[in-house]
């Protein structure tokens, strides 16, 4: 297996924890970055039990230079960057209409503008390279609109329009692959900080959304409490990341990929047709005539 040098945003806890360990576990060289590396205890823990090839590295999404400077960095010392998994996030449970505008623009500078900086900072090297990987986090919620859920939809949707438009002429042309993970819920401490942090009060001169949202959240809490129905909806960390480590050490990465069975049959009416998006993306790309059509006949 080719040894890679891995960018994983988003690292001091959950999904990019978890990620950033198993990529090292398979022998890749990781740059586990965080906004503030005061919160890497855990995984400052992990190494000290064991011998991985992890280098954290401060890095803040929200600030172009803040990225710019530690991709450098990587650069000089790696010489190269194989793979960026924008795994960095933030969750938002709140109806448009109650929404500050300041937190809106919060939700969409960290999930879509931190993906572009990130992008955009190592796609310079690895077009000069002729070879990379990029694996952007998205989620189901970024192919399938949910109650209370639409800024952070948004923010999924646009990641999904990012990764196919990007996918549709760099990939082909540069040898640069990428691709959507659209995971379902994970349990993880972004998950309970989603439920802990939503701002509709429940009394009854709140509003007239008070009590959708108490219906909401009533369902959405007994759904995560039930053995039976956690399993089925929720995944660990660990298992998502599972499934971005295939991906990461895939020939052939698919455009997209639901984390689980549960993702899949919820996002089955929009992706039944396509489910990797491979075929979409052959047919855009001989459209527009960014390949020939049987080069894209090739590729699908």
């Amino acid at each position: 297996m080719e040894k890679k040098v891995i960018l994983v945003t988003g690292s001091s806890s959950g999904l990019g924890l978890s990620l950033s360990l198993k990529l090292a576990e398979q022998g890749h060289i990781v740059y586990a970055s965080m906004r503030n590396l005061d919160k890497a205890t855990a995984l400052k823990q992990a190494l000290a039990e064991n011998s991985l090839d992890i280098h954290l590295i401060q890095m803040d999404v929200e600030s172009s230079e803040s990225v710019t400077q530690a991709v450098s960095t990587i650069l000089k010392q790696q010489g190269r960057i194989d793979c960026l998994v924008n795994n960095a996030g933030i969750g938002f449970v709140e109806p448009i209409e109650l929404a500050s505008e300041e937190k809106i623009n919060q939700i969409m500078n960290i999930n879509f503008m931190g993906v572009v900086r990130t992008t955009k900072a190592v796609l310079p090297a690895m077009r000069k390279a002729k070879s990379g990987q990029i694996i952007n986090i998205s989620s189901v919620g970024g192919l399938i609109g949910q109650p209370f859920n639409e800024i952070y939809c948004a923010s999924k949707f646009a990641i999904e329009g990012l990764t196919e438009s990007m996918a549709s002429y760099i990939q082909p042309h540069f040898n640069i692959r990428f691709t959507a993970i659209e995971p379902g819920g994970i349990i993880s401490e972004f998950a309970n900080k989603v439920m802990q942090t939503n701002k509709i009060p429940l009394d009854q001169d709140s509003g007239e959304y008070a009590p959708i949202f108490k219906r909401y959240l009533e369902t959405a809490k007994s759904r995560f409490a039930s053995p039976s129905a956690n399993l089925a909806v929720y995944q660990s960390c660990d298992q998502v990341a599972n499934c971005i480590v295939g991906v990461v050490n895939s020939n052939n990465p698919p455009l997209r990929i639901r984390s689980s069975e549960w993702a899949n049959n919820f996002c089955k009416l929009k992706t039944e047709a396509d489910p990797t998006g491979n075929k979409s993306l052959a047919t855009i790309t001989a459209l527009f005539g960014i390949t020939t059509a049987k080069e894209a006949a090739m590729a699908d």
